[in-house]
């Protein structure tokens, strides 16, 4: 015999939310450990990503310099 839930509690089984807004798809985690998710702004250089917002400004401008693509996971 199937359980009734209220909706929410099936909405949360469903998603993960009560609202219905899904976890973000997980990309990766990038060359220095941070988890990367589908949508954030990240670096690629020689097959290896870094994510965009926890890189000092110098170390955006370095990963330029050396040609680094910037693009969204």
């Amino acid at each position: 015999m199937k359980q009734l839930n209220h909706p929410v509690i099936d909405q949360i089984e469903r998603t993960g939310h009560p609202f219905g807004i899904p976890e973000p798809e997980h990309y990766g985690l990038d060359g220095l450990g941070n988890e990367v998710f589908a949508g954030d702004e990240i670096y690629i250089l020689n097959e290896e990503f870094f994510l965009k917002e926890t890189l000092m400004y110098e170390s955006r401008e370095l990963l330029k310099t050396l040609g680094a693509e910037e693009k969204k996971a």
